[in-house]
């Protein structure tokens, strides 16, 4: 295995740049996960990876080998990369067995390897008992499972998962995150997974690259992306936010309804306009003014839900903007009610506009 780097890798179709200007290092042995919206490039970025799609610009190298660049692109075949599509792709008329020994039979390797790395793979992946079933008798799980095992067992240097689990139902394809980040976990290689759940980018990923419009806007870990977001789209794409807008006042301050919210994240100075992300969570509210007086700002709650384990609230404050805000849900305080919210400052964070 070896560590997969994009350098100012662009692909344009036309004067539309689907895939523009990324630089990306993934590490050895690290899943890397591509999380966006429909268009934003990342299943363009994973067919450059894989050699279905030859670059405008910029190389891809594995290694110290160079695999993608416009002057020249090594076949897909040459990449030594196994691919899982939507469609698991197995061969109907092969048992399970058959299905993941495919890849080793065409390379020609003798019986007893073929047989010794079966009965790893099946052990690992828990298909022992359906080794001698078809696809068509399997359930949506048991055949994603089959195409993992198949991608598993030809030893690639590089695994590349297109939107693996669009093709389950909810509560499989909740199972069937925690089994693709448990498979990798037990054989380390370095993978690049589209998807645009970011619940699922969650649960598997070392590293989050969110995609908007053909760029990165930002990568990091998991609690990076979330506790941290830099822009205003991550901030909303990733989880549920309050993004608010206002006048900043110094370099620590933005003016919002009214009221000086000390805040933190990307530079601000005074006079520019500011946005500021805030978690529902993040927030405190209260029916009674509270001790802190700093980030505190009165509103009035125009809807309240009751979910079972907590109440979700839409708070008005006095310039119209809506804040949501989730708490436990013994915190009940009814529609209609003046309440005091309290914005902590290390949960208000300046976003790149």
């Amino acid at each position: 295995m070896a560590a997969v780097e994009l350098s100012h890798l662009t692909k344009r179709y036309g004067e539309l740049a689907v895939v523009d200007d990324i630089s990306l290092t993934i590490e050895h042995g690290q899943l890397v996960c591509l999380l966006g919206p429909s268009g934003c490039g990342k299943t363009t970025t994973l067919r450059l990876i894989a050699g279905f799609v030859e670059p405008s610009a910029g190389e891809i190298r594995v290694g110290d080998k160079l695999i993608s660049s416009p002057a020249n692109t090594v076949p897909p075949e040459r990449r030594n990369m196994s691919m899982i599509f939507q469609s698991y792709a197995l061969w109907p008329h092969m048992t399970v067995s058959e299905n993941i020994v495919y890849g080793l039979t065409i390379r020609k390797l003798d019986r007893d390897t073929i047989a010794s790395k079966l009965e790893a793979i099946l052990a690992t992946t828990k298909l022992g008992e359906l080794a001698q079933r078809y696809p068509g008798e399997l359930s949506g799980g048991q055949q994603q499972r089959v195409a993992l095992a198949r991608a598993l067992i030809v030893d690639p240097e590089t695994l590349l998962l297109d939107e693996p689990l669009s093709n389950l139902d909810a509560n499989l394809r909740e199972e069937m995150r925690f089994e693709v980040r448990r498979l990798h976990d037990a054989y380390r290689y370095t993978t690049v997974y589209v998807t645009h759940d970011q619940s699922e980018a969650m649960t598997t990923a070392d590293l989050i690259c969110v995609m908007n419009a053909g760029k990165i806007e930002q990568a990091g870990s998991p609690e990076d992306i979330y506790d941290r977001p830099q822009s205003e789209f991550v901030a909303r794409f990733i989880g549920s936010s309050n993004v608010i807008t206002g006048k900043a006042l110094d370099g620590e301050r933005v003016e919002f309804a009214g009221v000086p919210l000390r805040v933190i994240g990307a530079p601000i100075k005074a006079g520019m306009a500011a946005a500021v992300s805030i978690r529902p969570h993040d927030i405190s509210i209260s029916a009674t003014r509270p001790a802190q007086t700093e980030n505190l700002m009165p509103g009035t709650v125009t809807r309240q839900v009751f979910l079972g384990g907590s109440r979700d609230y839409v708070v008005e404050a006095k310039d119209g903007t809506q804040l949501r805000i989730v708490t436990p849900a013994q915190d009940n305080i009814p529609q209609g009610s003046d309440v005091w919210l309290h914005l902590p400052p290390d949960s208000c964070r300046a976003l790149i506009r």
